[in-house]
């Protein structure tokens, strides 16, 4: 078939006065193939002249838009594709080929598929939330960590933090910290359908909301929203700022020490990311969250807790279960019930109004997490676990102490040198390690150490650490005028009352210290020891 630049040469040469046979010979054509040029300007394509009727008949059309009716209903991966079809419809007597029937079935697919409209949203209006995953360097290895994103629908702007899982409490408490960096609120906050948050999905867009993400948005007063299921199209910006954490954050894979290095990485991404601009838009994503924050709603006026709260019974091990996990208490609150306040790194356990218990969260299943200052009492009890409990086989205390242990041992054998050194681990419910060291160094220098000698320097110790309470009237203590009076009485002297009952009253020694009221610098000074006594009340 000649190309539209052979029929300009040839029409050219037609009009400079060249001959059909000349040119038929000079650009190797037949003359009829030359007449057939001049005729049209361009090339005309094809057309069949002969028509075969076409095999896909009516009635196999009708079978194929019946068969796809059917599929609308079936499990999205267990409906027919066009290869499937052409079986169904060879075993109903069709003759014909394949690729009649891929057209077909293709121009109907083409005609069903669903159709958007483009959305824009206010300032201040909408955030969408979602989980993204990357993959991330450790010291100990490769591992895939979750990114909590939310992004608002206007400016762009993100808020991405990694999270060791995606729970509720992770959700929480990465909300939290998303409208912390915000400094606002949006008025609506948009998810998918996860089961954390959605408990249950009903009719149309109803759901059955977790009460603790519920307590979490009437706390900043957002309205909690949510997309249809297998709608993630309807909040696209955050599903973008997906694949932008996957391509540009975290591309090449980075390489930190921990989650708290990788959330710095994050973090400052986020704000390097706000001088970019958005294809399509004029302003930077830094201006238009500029009219974000000025249509949104305020940032409450104290922190929401991210907590879940959970009930649990202590065994007889002092450990309570939560997460496949246990957590020691100390063994008074054995046998009790307890609550578990988990948040998304560590967990708190509550009895009654105090806490009870602080560990460091683990997310390693069917680990045990364990305090060995919880175990002292029992201890005293079962020395014996001092060798064979691992919770204190691998407690790593300074070298002074296993030098201790071995003196003790040395000096009372090996059964109650065991129990003189319980007797000084015991001192860690109430000191730090630093003054039970101290105090063991005071003894080792008077050349005696034994736990009685430890227990006493200790004591000391914790006496000459506490505050002293000044008497001096010329030091000026600034006291909150809102705090209780403070009243300093010296103690009671007998020979000065004896004074006053044999001269009724004109004693009067100079160097006797005065009484102050700290609320109250400007009160009139007593006229005796008797009335200040009686002022200041026993």
């Amino acid at each position: 078939m000649l190309r539209v630049e052979e029929y300009a040469k040839i029409r050219l040469a037609h009009r400079d006065g060249m001959s059909v046979r000349k040119i038929a010979r000079q650009f190797r054509h037949s003359r009829r193939k030359i007449r057939e040029v001049l005729k049209n300007p361009a090339p005309q394509p094809y057309v069949r002249t002969k028509t075969h009727p076409p095999k896909l008949t009516t009635l196999f059309r009708e079978q194929i838009v019946e068969i796809l009716k059917e599929d609308e209903s079936a499990p999205r991966k267990q409906r027919h594709t066009a290869v499937a079809i052409f079986r169904r419809l060879r075993e109903n007597g069709y003759q014909g080929g394949y690729d009649q029937v891929r057209r077909f079935v293709k121009t109907k697919r083409v005609t069903e598929r669903e159709t958007f409209i483009p959305l824009s949203h206010d300032p201040g209006q909408r955030a969408e939330a979602d989980f993204g995953k990357i993959y991330v360097d450790f010291p100990d290895g490769r591992r895939h960590v979750s990114v909590l994103l939310i992004t608002w629908a206007y400016s762009n702007c993100v808020f991405a933090i990694a999270t060791p899982n995606e729970k509720l409490e992770a959700i929480l408490y990465g909300t939290v910290k998303a409208f912390e960096f915000f400094d606002c609120v949006p008025q609506e906050l948009w998810w998918d359908n996860p089961k954390t948050v959605a408990t249950e999905i009903l009719k149309g867009r109803n759901r059955v909301v977790n009460k603790k993400y519920m307590t979490l948005a009437s706390h900043y007063n957002f309205e909690p929203l949510f997309c249809m299921p297998a709608r993630g199209n309807e909040k696209p910006h955050v599903e973008n700022r997906v694949k932008y954490l996957q391509r540009n954050w975290a591309t090449p894979v980075p390489r930190v020490a921990d989650l708290d290095e990788l959330n710095r990485h994050l973090y400052q991404c986020c704000v390097n990311d706000r001088q970019r601009t958005i294809t399509g838009k004029k302003e930077s994503i830094e201006a238009r969250f500029t009219q974000d924050r000025k249509h949104a709603l305020p940032l409450s006026s104290f922190s929401f807790d991210p907590a879940i709260l959970h009930e649990r019974d202590v065994d007889k091990y002092q450990t309570v279960a939560f997460d496949r996990c246990r957590y020691s208490v100390p063994r008074r609150f054995a046998f009790q019930k307890a609550t578990v306040k988990a948040y998304v790194d560590r967990l708190e356990i509550v009895s009654g109004d105090r806490v009870i218990a602080r560990h460091e969260r683990s997310h390693e299943p069917g680990s045990h997490i364990l305090d060995p200052i919880h175990f002292l009492e029992t201890l005293e009890r079962k020395p014996a676990c001092l060798d064979h409990a691992p919770v204190y086989r691998n407690w790593k205390l300074p070298t002074e102490f296993g030098e201790l242990r071995d003196q003790l041992e040395q000096r009372h054998g090996s059964g109650p040198g065991a129990r003189q050194y319980i007797r000084v681990l015991q001192l860690f419910a109430d000191h730090p390690v630093t003054r039970v060291r101290r105090a063991m160094e005071q003894c080792r220098a008077e050349g005696v150490i034994t736990a009685d000698r430890v227990i006493f320097r200790c004591e000391r110790l914790a006496q000459q650490a506490k505050p002293k309470r000044t008497t001096d009237p010329t030091v000026d203590q600034q006291i909150p005028a809102h705090s209780v009076p403070v009243v300093q009485v010296p103690l009671p002297n007998l020979a000065k009352f004896d004074s006053f009952l044999s001269h009724g009253g004109d004693n009067h020694d100079p160097t006797r210290p005065s009484f102050i009221v700290k609320s109250e610098p400007e009160a009139t000074p007593f006229t005796n020891d008797v009335g200040r006594i009686c002022q200041a009340g026993p």
